[in-house]
């Protein structure tokens, strides 16, 4: 299972700038505190905004699976490629767990070599990316008839979605024409309300559904990220197993062996006393990067708030940021090391990766044989143990994330260990770590820019506010 190593987070290790190893006792204050918060998510576990801790558990669990299997069995060898309309989460986690558990070459694979289709993930508006991907599967054999489109939406008025989900159905339509354009279409949508349930609806197109209570950054286990998973392979029952196990961990009411608990100590608390509020991710595995990519959404919209839950402004929250190792050695650290000590780092070890590759002998030069024989991943463990211990000599902390391998039971840790993680985090806070306020101004002033009728006065405002100036060079 996954264990989390966070000696160089205290005082021992990194002197000031760490934290008092006395803190992680069982009776002290602070485990006194998450004991607390413990026992209050566990009263407040499946309702409201927290419904996601029950999607690894029956009955969510069993009913979201079945009904995920039964409609990717419908669409198996029918497509070559499939696309994934969405953004934030409603496509993070999607793209996290093609990346981390299926080969980065899996889109160049031939069809006898794949599992499922190819999968792109059309997680934002720009033209070039998203006329890229529909020109390569309409001129691929079977083109857009080979082609499968899940549009993932709520509520289904998101407007870079609606825009990609009204491209794709034209497209469809000239292709296919308009009743067989729906054998194409798999949404992700409200269940029983909202405009795309409405348009599933009248088009006949098939549907799974985003639960309730269940917000996008949360969603990475319910249909919304399983679906993908399913059609390209993945072993969603692992996925899920792994969450389970670590949500039982992570509901220990003795604080001192509760992983979540004790990650969201580290970090709130060294934010708190020791101003390390910029909180980097990085990964020595490839496969594992993306997923700080999903972290940062979870870290930065869970945590951000002006106020707090009594209403005072409190400007809450950190910064996220990705890395990955041994890349980012050569283009991070130095910042790490001798920029602002205002960072925690955390590293994710893999003890066992599935291949491995000797370094040969043969080249007869002096200064390389010390690599002659060795493994890359021996030289990869190296180097992540030789920037931990750079960091600590520099006294900044850092902590070690450790999986065992990386596969769909690990990967479902370390999905809910992030959850949980931010769970704790958000009531340390005293904020609300469901809503997302300040993403709504922007959206709102979006609709109004382009036109959408009752958001006029946003439009007003955003031209007032950004007139044009002479302070251009």
């Amino acid at each position: 299972m996954i264990t989390i190593d966070y000696a160089n987070c205290l005082v021992p290790r990194v002197g000031k700038h760490g934290l008092e190893a006395n803190s992680f006792e069982p009776h002290s204050p602070l485990m006194a505190r998450l004991a607390q918060i413990a026992e209050q998510l566990a009263a407040s576990r499946g309702s409201g905004w927290e419904r996601w801790r029950l999607l690894p558990f029956d009955p969510m669990r069993s009913e979201h699976v079945q009904s995920v299997r039964d409609v990717a069995e419908r669409c198996r060898g029918r497509f070559d490629t499939m696309v994934v309309l969405g953004i934030g989460g409603s496509a993070l986690g999607n793209i996290a767990l093609q990346s981390a558990l299926n080969p980065p070459t899996w889109n160049l694979l031939p069809k006898d070599k794949r599992s499922g289709p190819r999968l792109f993930v059309l997680d934002n508006v720009d033209p070039d990316n998203i006329g890229a991907v529909l020109e390569c599967a309409a001129s691929s054999p079977g083109g857009l008839e080979r082609t499968l489109f899940n549009v993932i939406s709520k509520s289904g008025e998101t407007a870079e979605t609606a825009a990609q989900f009204l491209i794709i159905r034209k497209a469809l339509i000239d292709a296919l024409g308009e009743r067989e354009h729906a054998n194409n279409i798999v949404a992700i949508t409200d269940p029983a309300k909202g405009t795309m349930r409405t348009i599933c609806d009248e088009a006949g197109y098939v549907t799974l559904p985003v639960p309730d209570g269940v917000g996008g950054r949360f969603s990475v286990l319910s249909p919304v990220g399983l679906f993908s998973a399913a059609m390209c392979g993945v072993d969603i029952e692992a996925l899920l197993n792994g969450a389970a196990l670590m949500d039982e961990r992570c509901a220990d009411r003795e604080a001192h062996r509760n992983p979540a608990a004790i990650l969201a100590m580290i970090l709130v608390e060294l934010a708190r006393q020791k101003n390390k509020t910029i909180h980097a991710l990085m990964p020595y595995a490839n496969n594992m990067y993306l997923l700080a990519d999903w972290f940062r959404q979870l870290w930065a919209e869970s945590l951000g708030k002006r106020v707090d839950a009594s209403g005072r402004e409190v400007f809450a929250g950190f910064t996220p940021v990705k890395a990955l190792g041994a890349t980012d050695q050569h283009s991070q650290i130095q910042l790490y090391r001798e920029g602002p000590n205002d960072k925690v780092i955390g590293f994710v070890e893999v003890e066992q990766f599935e291949h491995d590759i000797t370094i040969p002998p043969g080249l007869g030069v002096d200064s390389l044989q010390y690599l002659e024989g060795s493994t890359l991943s021996a030289l990869l463990s190296a180097e992540k143990r030789a920037t931990e211990y750079a960091l600590v000599e520099s006294k900044r902390p850092n902590f070690t994330i450790r999986m065992p391998r990386v596969d769909a039971h690990h990967v479902g840790e370390f999905l809910q260990l992030w959850m949980m993680t931010t769970a704790f985090a958000g009531r340390m806070l005293n904020i609300d770590a469901y809503d997302q306020p300040a993403v709504e101004t922007g959206k709102k002033a979006t609709f109004g820019l382009m036109g959408r009728a009752g958001f006029e006065k946003y439009k007003t405002e955003v031209d007032a506010a950004l007139e044009e100036t002479s302070h251009v060079v």
